[in-house]
């Protein structure tokens, strides 16, 4: 007996060695890190020396006591450096050190961000930022989900949401204390044997309502479901919540302790059977060595199932983005109050102004018209969708205003204006060679397989056309106004809508006869723009004597006859790839093409302009249903003149904001 008792206490500590690594080892985790491909610096650039002064800066100060340290380098406009570290409130000292020297030494090597302006990279003890703005009130943040739903779903949500009500409150209390840590922990039981574990935490500086309002929005952006955990990191706070213990008990205040009961009496002598004291000092450790068994392969299990989804420049519902949120006198001042001289574009939901923040950067500024039908539902709808989209061929949301009846999207300045700036002018676009062309479509193509494959939501842009390409400094396209975009699940293939949106020459006609709508009707769109592109003639005001009315039938025609280059743009001369723009004709007509089915899918397409060794079917038909304006538009009046009192459909550039399908 004494030597099973003796095998037991073995499986008793070795449980416990298992658990004391499981919660007080390394992260379970890998690092996160936001990382936007724009903006970038040199090596040798100014840029650069303040980044290696301000990482240098952060390393020597990993020891003070708080475990917070922010600085600023620089004095240069966009090459002032700003950056913190922030160590959970519940590390030691010597864990906080050691973590941010390893964040520090990481984030700008390979693999993470080695040439960005701006970088966050979270550890499970520690994060450090940086970037070319101020980190306070313009960052976006980062949300963590464990995506393991948990079956008590109502009663979990109640449990957590009291638990971080109390914890919210008491670490706002903590609140304006620059020498402490401003951070509380809290758990509770959502079952009878499971528990869920909270932790908040705020910078130091914050004032108690600071504090709490920060928390509350960090909060305001856990997942709907009972999912097994989720972190939010705000410039100024974070939240976390588990299911398991993953900070360090000890730090934060003990809980009471239980009641003592009193021993129990021993047994009268001579009744016989074994003494109580051995039966409890056999009955108790096995009891124990079980439940430790149970308990450590249950967190071997969950831990090692853990799949954590980030989702980047979160914003979740206005409510939530307040760290996106531009004030309207900071809009007034950086346009010169909406200054005629600082208009620099009209598109189908109001005007474009560029402007100057305090800091030197250059924004445009989309400020909706009050009758431009894009209500606070597609307003919202832009924000929640460029804020969680990184591409270089993607235009960059850096915040909105929404104040009384002001309605504005706040970008980065893209300073060549929009493709058909160039494309439909005739001395303009003699800027566009062939091989800006050539690199505009590839560019676009990248862009539009990254919202349809590559990005974590499935994204429909729905008015893809050339005002809505906007052009950098070395003419890299960049897809822009999301306003009319939406969201498919990841096995979604396409959705019908009684809401038609998007512009005239562009939609696909599944989509503009039967409000059908799928990734292969922005390829259509694709198509007619990557065809307008190579002739230099726009859509909807294209037309020939011959009889084709629109440039897809012009294009098909000269195909069909065997005379493709005959739609080329004559500014071309003799400075272009004969095999280049016949390919690209080629990828145009089959994007086009009136079965949904052949059209290729923008993987396809950009394989297509990257290979000559690919073999493209021959087209068939283009969709047709541009033939007659007047017949197409006469047709929907009269066959839904019961149901609609008017169809703003127009041929010009406009976007159409509601349309019923017949």
């Amino acid at each position: 007996m004494l030597n099973n008792f003796n095998n037991i206490l073995r499986s008793f500590l070795f449980l416990c060695c298992i658990k004391a690594i499981l919660i007080n080892g390394q992260p379970n985790s890998a690092p996160a890190l936001y990382c936007p491909d724009t903006p970038t610096y040199s090596a040798n650039s100014t840029y650069s020396s303040n980044l290696n002064a301000l990482l240098s800066s952060l390393s020597s100060n990993v020891s003070r006591p708080n475990g917070f340290y922010n600085t600023t380098v620089g004095n240069n406009g966009s090459d002032t450096t700003y950056g913190l570290f922030l160590c959970r409130g519940d590390v030691s000292p010597g864990d906080c050190q050691n973590c941010v020297s390893t964040a520090v030494r990481d984030v700008t090597s390979e693999g993470y961000c080695p040439n960005g302006k701006i970088a966050v990279l979270w550890f499970d003890k520690c994060l450090i930022r940086y970037s070319n703005q101020s980190l306070f009130g313009r960052e976006t943040g980062l949300t963590f989900v464990n995506r393991e739903i948990i079956s008590e779903s109502q009663r979990f949500r109640s449990v957590l949401q009291n638990a971080m009500d109390e914890l919210l409150a008491v670490v706002a209390a903590n609140g304006n204390n620059r020498s402490g840590k401003i951070f509380a922990t809290k758990e509770a039981n959502y079952s009878s044997v499971d528990r869920v574990y909270a932790f908040a935490q705020c910078i130091p500086d914050l004032s108690n309502s600071s504090c709490e309002n920060c928390l509350r929005n960090a909060v305001g952006n856990f997942p709907t479901e009972a999912v097994r955990g989720s972190r939010v990191l705000l410039p100024s706070c974070n939240v976390r919540y588990e299911t398991y213990p993953f900070y360090n008990v000890t730090a934060s205040p003990p809980p009471p302790p239980p009641p003592v009961s009193s021993s129990p009496p021993p047994s009268p002598p001579g009744e016989g059977g074994i003494a109580s004291g051995v039966i409890v000092a056999i009955v108790v450790p096995i009891a124990v060595s079980i439940l430790l068994f149970i308990f450590g392969f249950c967190w071997i299990r969950r831990t090692s199932s853990q799949e954590f989804t980030v989702v980047e420049d979160m914003t979740g519902e206005i409510s939530t983005a307040e760290s996106l949120q531009y004030d309207l006198n900071t809009i007034r001042a950086a346009t010169t109050n909406f200054s005629t001289d600082n208009r620099i574009g009209e598109g189908g939901f109001g005007v474009v102004y560029k402007g100057k923040l305090p800091n030197g950067q250059e924004i445009a500024v989309k400020r909706l018209s009050g009758s431009s039908g894009q209500g606070v539902e597609e307003f919202k709808n832009e924000i929640v969708l460029i804020a969680k989209l990184q591409h270089r061929n993607l235009v960059r949301l850096l915040g909105y205003c929404l104040e009384g009846d002001e309605k504005i999207l706040v970008y980065e300045f893209v300073p060549n204006k929009s493709l058909d700036y160039f494309l439909f002018d005739r001395e303009k676009q003699q800027q566009l060679d062939w091989s800006r062309r050539y690199k505009i479509i590839g560019g676009i193509a990248r862009g539009l397989l990254y919202l349809h494959e590559d990005s974590r939501l499935r994204i429909i842009h729905r008015d893809l056309k050339a005002s809505n390409i906007l052009l950098d400094a070395e003419m890299n396209p960049k897809i822009s106004d999301f306003g009319m975009a939406r969201i498919f699940g990841v096995d979604q293939s396409e959705e019908i809508t009684n809401r038609i949106v998007g512009t005239y020459g562009y939609m696909s006609p599944e989509y503009a006869m039967h409000g059908q709508y799928s990734v292969k009707s922005d390829v259509f769109s694709f198509g007619v723009l990557l065809l307008e592109i190579i002739s230099g003639v726009k859509n909807s005001s294209f037309y020939q004597s011959d009889g084709a009315e629109d440039l897809i039938s012009y294009v098909w025609k000269n195909w069909r006859d065997g005379t493709p280059l005959n739609i080329m743009d004559p500014t071309f001369a003799e400075s272009y790839s004969r095999n280049e723009v016949i390919q690209c004709i080629h990828i145009g007509l089959l994007c086009v093409q009136e079965d949904v089915s052949e059209r290729p899918t923008m993987e396809t397409v950009v394989l297509m302009l990257n290979s000559y060794s690919v073999t493209m079917p021959a087209p068939q038909q283009p969709a047709f249903f541009f033939r007659s304006r007047t017949e197409m538009l006469t047709k929907e009046l009269e066959s839904d003149q019961s149901t609609t009192k008017s169809i703003p459909l127009s041929v010009n550039e406009v976007s159409i904001t509601e349309m019923e399908p017949r």
